[in-house]
């Protein structure tokens, strides 16, 4: 099958590097703690999705958000805890998928003691793939 038959441009393939996008550090707006993203792509129109490898250190978290299209966690490494509204903090560990259903209020991040690493997969609508919300607090995170 060619990539005139899915209905796109033909385009050359893309291979991006380690090292060839600069890390950033998580906003002190959108998470409490030491948390570094890593950005792994960001797919041309017509497509819209976004990933990202994001690292939290011992404590480290998102503030509460939700997603217009949904998101797909990856655990890569270490332990973390996740979240939903009204839910349970549920532990998440090495080769975990994590998917929270558009529009739904979560967090997610490290444990107090220990780092954790995931890749973050989320679509775009008209253009945002994130509403971020108030920070999670420190009683709320401690409720396990």
């Amino acid at each position: 099958m060619d990539r005139k038959s899915w209905g796109v441009e033909s385009k050359d393939m893309e291979i991006r590097r380690p090292g060839s996008q600069n890390s950033n550090k998580g906003p002190a707006d959108w998470f409490a703690g030491t948390v570094r993203i890593d950005p792994l792509f960001e797919a041309p129109a017509p497509a819209r999705v976004r990933g990202a490898s994001v690292t939290f250190e011992p404590g480290a978290r998102t503030a509460w958000h939700t997603h217009p299209l949904g998101q797909t966690l990856i655990v890569t490494s270490g332990l973390g805890w996740a979240q939903k509204w009204d839910g349970p903090i549920e532990e998440i560990r090495p080769g975990d998928v994590v998917w929270f259903s558009p529009g739904e209020k979560h967090w997610h991040g490290a444990t107090p003691t220990t780092a954790m690493t995931h890749i973050a997969i989320q679509e775009a609508l008209d253009g945002k793939v994130v509403e971020w919300m108030e920070q999670v607090t420190d009683e709320q995170y401690r409720r396990s």
